[in-house]
């Protein structure tokens, strides 16, 4: 049916049918006019509260930010706790696992563990959804449709849960999650749904090394070499080099299984790696394990189309204006364009990196006996993983984007049309372009992408795994940045291992 139909069958069933006779004399004649004037002051009022735009979108970000950099992860859970209500029903996800992070930081592995089980399952129940109610997007603004998280982030559930029971001492349940991963990065291999995010190299080396501390070491080879294969295939996107450890463990272990081709083959692919590797039956092993700098944060960026020679010129004053310092207000900008009528507005996500200055961590192991100077390496590189996420679906957003802007647009010529018609002969172009502009204007003014994300994540993910006997020792981390001077205060940590024991140890820098 058409949009001016529909409108008019609207406003005729309001106007018509349930009053009186006197009522709609006096409805049509003494009130139009009047509900419109209040009702252009009501609107101003409530897109001028929009002001710049996205400052409900920072939510509890920043406080949780200081407390980490003061090292209390336990009051960014509190934050994070009471901010509840901000997130929201159609957050739910994001909410678990911002929770799930933070308590991964506060070493609460069993309680982190809680939320994040809730968000895997909740991810998988809303990517079912997800595949139903597509076309549903096309017609409202999509910070409205349930969070899902990108596909790095679901795999990101994953990842800290194993690292969760890897730090409770629990192996068997690390490399339950381990096998996760491996299957959500099977079916994502497997899906026509999926963007370019197939692989995760970090993921795959993460499960390489849960399967080797296990001593399966079939499954390690098999991991490692996924995990190879991934961080080749990334180099075209992020700048993380193969980890000179995951060469040392392909090494190692073609080594352990007798597989002296392919040894033969990676002793020639990387002749900078010694091609005999320590036996480390009767050693311990350190997997330490350092999340660096903040997360990205998306913004909107809107993109406004005039359809005409005025609306053109309009446009262009509004963005001079704002070249010369005055901060765009979108309420205004709702205001003006929804009263002129020919220019439509789009909003897209915008990825700002917030760069880690960690180049490495040392890490100094102390012992009666044993001292150990070692540096982490970069594997994990979250920043390039989210801009190479956004960069694949932004043809899609795009699409959707427009096909929503021409949705809200029509929608308000129709409805306009049709409170025209159903209003007398001489008040019907003012009634028309009262309720056209209306629209007009709460689409323009509500017009945001969705800028939702896991910003509890670090930027980078570095990593050192360093062979040590047996023993009681204190572990030092000291942050370095890129001109080669620390950052911060060091994090230290006393630990005992075991023979043949693997012991992970993390830690959160916001440098």
């Amino acid at each position: 049916m058409h949009l001016a139909k529909i409108g008019g069958l609207f406003f005729s069933r309001l106007l018509v049918s349930p009053a009186p006779p006197s009522f709609r004399f006096h409805f049509r004649f003494s009130l139009f006019p009047v509900f419109g004037r209040l009702a252009v002051i009501f609107f101003y009022l409530v897109v001028s509260q929009l002001g710049g735009g996205c400052a409900s979108t920072v939510g509890p970000y920043s406080a949780v930010e200081r407390s980490l950099q003061v090292g209390d992860p336990d009051e960014a859970d509190r934050i994070i706790t009471e901010a509840e209500a901000f997130y929201g029903s159609n957050s739910r996800l994001l909410y678990l696992m911002d929770r799930g992070m933070i308590l991964h930081l506060a070493h609460r592995f069993q309680e982190s563990n809680q939320f994040l089980e809730e968000a895997d399952e909740l991810a998988e129940d809303l990517y079912t959804r997800h595949l139903r109610n597509q076309a549903l997007a096309l017609l409202i603004n999509d910070t409205k449709l349930p969070f899902r998280g990108d596909p790095y982030e679901q795999v990101m559930i994953n990842v800290v849960k194993a690292l969760n029971y890897a730090g409770l001492g629990d192996l068997d349940e690390a490399l339950v999650e381990a096998r996760r991963i491996d299957h959500r990065l099977n079916v994502l291999n497997d899906s026509v749904e999926a963007d370019n995010y197939r692989e995760d190299p970090f993921a795959r080396y993460l499960t390489g090394i849960l399967y080797e501390s296990s001593h399966d070491l079939n499954n390690a080879f098999v991991a490692y070499e996924k995990a190879l294969e991934a961080y080749r295939l990334a180099q075209s996107w992020s700048s993380v080099p193969i980890p000179r450890e995951l060469k040392e463990d392909l090494l190692r272990v073609t080594d352990l299984l007798h597989l002296d081709d392919d040894h033969e083959q990676y002793r020639q692919a990387f002749p900078d790696v010694p091609g005999q590797q320590p036996d480390a039956s009767s050693l311990a092993r350190l997997v330490v394990i350092s999340y660096n700098g903040l997360a990205p944060r998306i913004e909107d960026q809107f993109i406004d189309l005039p359809i005409s020679l005025e609306a053109l010129a309009l446009v262009l004053q509004v963005k001079q204006a704002a070249r010369f310092g005055r901060k765009p207000n979108r309420g205004a900008e709702a205001l003006l364009y929804g009263l002129q009528g020919e220019i439509v507005r789009v909003a897209l996500p915008h990825l700002v990196s917030q760069k880690s200055d960690v180049a490495y961590e040392t890490v100094r192991i102390m012992g009666e006996d044993t001292s150990v100077h070692e540096q982490t390496e970069l594997v994990h590189d979250l920043t390039a993983m989210a801009k190479k996420n956004l960069d694949d679906r932004l043809p899609g957003l795009i699409v959707r984007a427009v096909a929503r802007a021409a949705v809200k647009m029509a929608v308000a010529e129709g409805l306009g049309r049709g409170a025209g018609a159903a209003a007398d002969e001489k008040d019907q172009r003012v009634v028309q372009g009262i309720v056209s502009a209306l629209v007009r204007i709460l689409a323009l003014g509500f017009e945001e992408a969705d800028k939702r994300s896991w910003r509890t994540l670090p930027d980078e993910i570095h990593i050192a795994k360093i062979l040590i006997p047996p023993g009681s020792y204190t572990v030092t981390l000291q942050p370095v940045g890129q001109d080669g001077r620390n950052l911060g205060e060091a994090f230290e940590n006393h630990l005992t291992l075991s023979p043949g024991e693997t012991r992970f140890m993390t830690s959160r820098v916001m440098f």
